[in-house]
């Protein structure tokens, strides 16, 4: 379900809150390498996409998308825990679906860490499949699992 939220590319300014972010909620027991000055550098980069979804506290959460030639790469999804639940997550991710098709973008791929079940169902509820499990994907310490969503199948011009 997606609920009404506000969604708009991130600011320099914006950075900060997404780094910690990142380093609360996903980044746990792995090297901190999403700090304010990455995000910066993504915000920079044409090829890549960095949405939040502002919330009265600040930010609610955060989606950074990289684009390739015919398919996009999710490189990190943080949601608030006070936040979860009302379609945050969701909406960022509609967000970044909708940018992707107009440029011809067909495919989505995200990794999930594997011992991660909420996060897996999160994104096979999405419309993602589990394509691939890859070992020690985070630094040797855990395995993660690869998603892919083919953004055209069920449209007209996926016939």
């Amino acid at each position: 379900m997606i609920l009404n939220h506000a969604i708009r590319l991130a600011t320099f300014d914006d950075a900060p809150h997404i780094g910690a972010m990142s380093r609360e909620l996903i980044e746990h027991g792995l090297s901190w390498r999403w700090r304010a000055s990455s995000i910066r550098q993504c915000i920079r980069d044409p090829a890549t996409n960095v949405a939040v979804a502002p919330s009265g506290r600040g930010i609610a959460g955060f989606a950074v998308m990289r684009y390739k030639d015919d398919e996009a790469h999710l490189i990190l999804l943080g949601v608030d825990p006070a936040q979860r639940r009302r379609g945050v997550g969701s909406a960022l991710m509609a967000w970044h679906e909708t940018a992707s098709m107009p440029a011809g973008i067909g495919t989505v791929y995200i990794e999930a860490r594997a011992s991660n079940a909420g996060t897996r169902a999160f994104y096979r509820q999405l419309g993602y499949s589990e394509v691939q499990r890859v070992r020690g994907y985070y630094e040797g310490i855990e395995d993660a699992v690869r998603f892919a969503k083919d953004l055209w199948a069920g449209t007209s011009e996926s016939s």
